[in-house]
């Protein structure tokens, strides 16, 4: 049986590199370093989890966030894949809206909880 990827999406960052935890988890790690990147990458590969960074942009027109473009390219290209998000605590309101309308598995608020990051992806293995 194949490794299931797992990408990870470091567009701001300020907390740790969690690949090793990744792999502990039994994933494949591998890495994006904005959300551009990770729509090309998506076109090409299938991940089973996206840990993503979550962005409120008050300037964007179409969209609240930078993850509205991300979860759509994860309908067409990766459908079962699950979705964890790392956000400020402030915009989790902003967060919920998104959820009305796109899949999310977990959300982890700054700073990042190693052990509930480790709890959620054991969550998402133990589902496979």
């Amino acid at each position: 049986m194949e490794t299931p990827i797992l990408l990870s999406i470091v567009e701001m960052g300020g907390y740790p590199d969690f690949s090793t935890l990744y792999r502990r988890a039994g994933f494949l790690p591998e890495k994006a370093h904005s959300m551009r990147k990770a729509q090309l990458w998506l076109k090409r590969n299938r991940p089973a989890v996206v840990v993503a960074e979550f962005h409120f942009d008050p300037e964007l027109r179409d969209r609240m966030s930078n993850l509205e473009s991300l979860l759509a390219g994860l309908q067409r290209y990766a459908p079962a894949a699950k979705v964890i998000v790392f956000i400020q605590q402030e915009h989790r309101s902003r967060l919920e809206k998104v959820r009305s309308r796109y899949s999310v598995h977990g959300a982890l608020d700054y700073p990042i909880d190693e052990a509930l990051l480790e709890k959620l992806l054991e969550q998402i293995e133990g589902e496979e």
